[in-house]
């Protein structure tokens, strides 16, 4: 029996071992075949750009497997090749027109930005830009202005907030499930752990919040009052009952009595618009010759990316220690890529594109090294910074002897914090003690389960300390500051873009162009030699082949224009459960800023946590 056993377990082993090289095989034959085809060819028509999927500046990697799975979620777009793509596209005589599908667009105020210039050059070039939408948020209006032409679906309208909202506190939940946030920081303003210690917002908090969002929405006004100087904002702001009411309830004529919109008309109309422009095509959808934003990217941006003298590193999402995929700022992965890079003579100059809140300050560090290290063999840095660069963010920037930033960058948190949950009241709770012996006062510490020591919380405590002095110190050394005049504008309080210009903790205003243009200046490298190479670890070979696998399309959907004003309840939970564990079980000490808003994409509702926090919450419900 023994032995009949054996035989047929290894009979079992080599199946599954078939199976696997089989797998191995099919999937690296069908990369191959995919990866091997052409760049697709481009014709004439209008350049549609469809931004539902979001703009972002580095996506996260996709999963083949994910795809066979079922996912049909469209993959974010890199802010780097929709801006270059409309670059090209300016100069290019096959693009007659361009025309934004703006429904269910979701991107940060600083890609905006940068999106909304790119646009104002192919307008000056002389050709149309044109914007669609069932209805209109704040940014995808704010996008939208930089149009020739705002086109509304007349069931849909306008619908503008302001910046503003409410957060979470756990403190009250905590309690219930016996969980202690034992919370160390340096900082008055570093409110990163008032979610765990309080049930509402500090005075010092919301002074700082009040602060920041009132500058993000001045710049956020301004750029749509040079925009569209016609669009009477304030009055849909200040009034917007007053105005509806005053178009007999009807949203969409609102918006075009405030100036808002030029053309009030469906899908219909507005692809019988772009078929003027770019030519009419009865085979394709919408009947109107057009140009895929994916191919053409495929075609003129991709397929001719060089390698030039300036490299260019980018640190997105939260910065973790170790190695992560793309879309996570792992602190080996990126300090690597760099240490790679300097090793190629080529490399004159580096520009350092962050668009994070930071995260472990040991891994901020280590991706500072990298840089410093490139500054030693005199290859002068460059920061650019995108949506948020705060924190561990901020911390990486002052790497650099020249920062850029947008007015509506978020940046400073110059503050440190560490937390630790321990348990001793949920496992109270659930009939279960914790005893022990101990040999010193730290043996066993930090115990989350009895509780943290008196002794092993003043180490965390003067761990955090260190590391804030430590901060003020690199800030200081940068800036040509002391550490005490950087105490003064830190406290981990956040800055805008243009508050940060002035106290000093930036030195331009601009994106990445003018970032790549001072650092060919400081390189000495002619205007016409300041091609980039991509310092970055290649995605994974399932993520090439999710890249290869989907088919993503530019056919028109439209969505519920006032989808805006609720909120999926799944998804924010999800999201919350999702932001509270990432802070209680990262590293000890963290330069990271949660007020800054949440970097990465908002989970699906489908996506639960399944970590301690999620199964404790089972348990005790």
């Amino acid at each position: 029996m023994r032995v009949a056993k054996a035989i047929w377990g290894l009979l079992v082993g080599i199946k599954d071992a078939l199976v696997l090289l089989f797998m191995f095989i099919f999937f690296a034959g069908l990369y191959a075949l995919l990866s091997a085809r052409p760049a697709p060819s481009v014709k004439d028509g209008v350049l549609v750009l469809n931004l539902r999927s979001g703009v972002v500046e580095q996506p996260a990697e996709q999963d083949a497997f994910a795809l066979a799975g079922g996912s049909t979620a469209a993959a974010p777009l890199a802010l780097r090749d929709v801006r270059e793509a409309l670059r090209k596209a300016k100069d290019d005589t096959r693009v007659k027109a361009v025309a934004l599908d703006l429904d269910g667009f979701s991107a940060g105020q600083t890609v905006v930005a940068e999106l909304g210039e790119g646009l104002d050059e192919i307008r000056r070039s002389g050709k149309p830009v044109l914007a669609y939408a069932t209805g209109y948020e704040d940014r995808g209006y704010q996008l939208a202005s930089h149009a020739s032409e705002i086109w509304v679906n007349p069931m849909g309208g306008v619908q503008l907030r302001g910046p503003g909202g409410n957060n979470l506190y756990f403190a009250g939940l905590l309690e219930k499930l016996g969980v202690t946030a034992n919370v160390y920081k340096v900082g008055k303003f570093k409110s990163a752990v008032e979610p765990y210690t309080r049930s509402d917002m500090s005075p010092e908090a919301r002074e700082n919040a009040q602060a920041l969002a009132s500058a993000l929405f001045e710049t956020w006004r301004d750029d749509i009052r040079k925009a569209r100087p016609k669009a009477n904002v304030e009055l849909s702001l200040r009034q917007p009952v007053q105005l509806v009411q005053a178009s007999g309830g009807d949203f969409a004529a609102a918006s075009k009595r405030a100036g808002l919109v030029d053309r009030i008309a469906d899908r219909r109309a507005f692809e019988a618009r772009l078929a003027e422009l770019g030519g009419v095509d009865e085979k394709l959808a919408g009947g109107f010759k057009r140009i895929r934003l994916d191919r053409y990217i495929a075609a003129e941006v991709s397929s001719k990316r060089g390698t030039g003298p300036i490299g260019v590193v980018t640190v997105a999402g939260n910065i973790i220690d170790g190695k992560a995929p793309l879309g996570t700022a792992g602190g080996d992965s990126i300090a690597e890529a760099i240490e790679k890079g300097l090793r190629d003579d080529k490399i004159k100059a580096i520009v350092v594109r962050i668009d994070s809140p930071g995260g472990s300050a040991l891994a901020s560090e280590r991706i500072r090294q990298a840089l410093l290290a490139a500054r030693d063999k005199k290859i002068p840095v460059v920061a650019s910074m995108g949506n948020v660069a705060a924190s561990g963010g901020y911390w990486v920037a002052t790497a650099a002897q020249h920062i850029v930033a947008e007015p509506s960058t978020i940046t400073g948190s110059i503050g440190v914090f560490g937390i630790l949950p321990s348990f001793q009241g949920s496992l109270q709770k659930l009939g279960i003690a914790a005893d022990g012996v101990a040999t010193t006062p730290l043996s066993g510490q930090p115990d989350l389960f009895k509780g943290i020591s008196p002794e092993a919380g003043q180490l965390i405590q003067l761990g955090v300390e260190s590391t804030y002095g430590k901060f003020l110190t690199i800030v200081g050394q940068a800036r040509g500051k002391t550490p005490q005049q950087i105490d003064a504008i830190g406290q981990g309080r956040v800055w805008s873009g243009g508050q940060a210009r002035q106290i000093g903790l930036v030195d331009q205003f601009g994106g990445m162009e003018e970032a790549i243009a001072k650092a060919g200046e400081l390189a000495g490298l002619d205007a016409d030699n300041r091609g980039l190479t991509f310092l970055e670890r290649k995605p994974s070979w399932r993520s090439e082949l999710a890249g290869l696998l989907r088919d993503d399309n530019d056919d028109a959907s439209e969505s519920d224009p006032f989808a805006s004003l609720r909120a999926n309840p799944d998804a924010l939970a999800a999201s919350v459960l999702q932001q509270a564990e990432t802070l209680l079980s990262g590293p000890t000490i963290q330069a990271r800023c949660l007020e800054c808003g949440a970097v990465e994409a908002r989970p699906a509702a489908a996506e639960r946590s399944t970590g301690w926090l999620a199964r404790l919450l089972t348990l005790l419900s």
